[in-house]
């Protein structure tokens, strides 16, 4: 039946699209009133618990994109908490309340009825929205789940901004935290080796032979916890010095972090220890 059909646009359809697919007007009018499919808007119907933001989009004429599209996506961002839609029919839509609206035509060609945009146009919008170093970090992340290729990204016809934030990432980012260590340490003029290996472990950067940063996500407790501090021993037997820093000395404390970095390689403890 036409269930299949929905599920793979999320629950949300044109209805012209349903007849297309072999539904009459009359049956599809009938399934309304059964209350199987919901009126959004004119020529719109969606499944009962359809997902949520993709109604909001059909019933706006609108696109999920940005950082609304990119979290779909599972991609690292740093605040949701106002949704972004691109406008694919200037003149059509409708703004829902607090929402940001982006006119930029698309990089890559949409569908005209599109309710999610592609993800190099999201990636795109990301860039001319977010500030420098959040763009970095969810595209980072997008290349970092091979959802898309950097290469492939490099030969697209790229406006400025986001040219600069594609030199800028790094597929070996773990984290967006990561990436921001990576953006604000640049300029130590000290070599910088993301995820190098150590002692069995992965570590999330080296600052030249022997100062080691680590950075504890949400997911550093517990047994995980346990394994760190374990790994932390192993190399200061080893001469490195480990400096851990949390999510909230990354994002609300930074100057701080940052000065205690500066001092170890004040200190030379990013150097190899010379023999006496």
């Amino acid at each position: 039946m036409y269930e299949a059909f929905l599920a793979r646009h999320g629950g949300v359809v044109r209805s012209a699209a349903l007849m297309d697919h072999g539904l009459s007007r009359h049956y599809l009018h009938k399934e309304v009133l059964a209350g199987r499919l919901v009126r959004v808007r004119r020529g719109w119907v969606a499944q009962p618990h359809a997902d949520p933001q993709l109604v909001t989009a059909a019933r706006h004429g609108l696109m999920l994109s940005c950082i609304t599209e990119a979290a779909r996506q599972g991609l690292w961002v740093r605040d949701t908490s106002t949704p972004h839609y691109a406008v694919l029919r200037s003149g059509a839509e409708i703004r829902p309340e607090g929402a940001v609206l982006h006119y930029h035509a698309p990089l890559v060609p949409c569908d005209r009825y599109a309710l999610s945009d592609t993800l190099e146009n999201t990636l795109v919008h990301v860039a001319r929205c977010e500030p420098f170093e959040d763009a970095v970090a969810t595209w980072d992340s997008a290349l970092n789940k091979r959802l898309v290729d950097r290469s492939a990204l490099a030969q697209l016809p790229l406006p400025v901004r986001a040219r600069k934030v594609l030199d800028a990432t790094d597929p070996f980012a773990d984290s967006g935290l990561e990436s921001y260590v990576r953006l604000r340490l640049r300029w130590l003029g000290v070599p910088i080796v993301a995820q190098a290996w150590l002692d069995g472990h992965r570590v999330d950067f080296l600052l030249g032979e022997r100062l080691v940063i680590q950075i504890d996500g949400a997911h550093h407790t517990g047994a995980q916890r346990t394994s760190d501090i374990t790994h932390d021993a192993k190399l200061a037997l080893r001469g490195y010095t480990v400096i851990r820093l949390a999510y909230s000395q990354v994002m609300d404390a930074w100057p701080t972090a940052q000065a205690s970095i500066m001092r170890a390689v004040a200190l030379g403890l990013h150097q190899r220890a010379e023999l006496v």
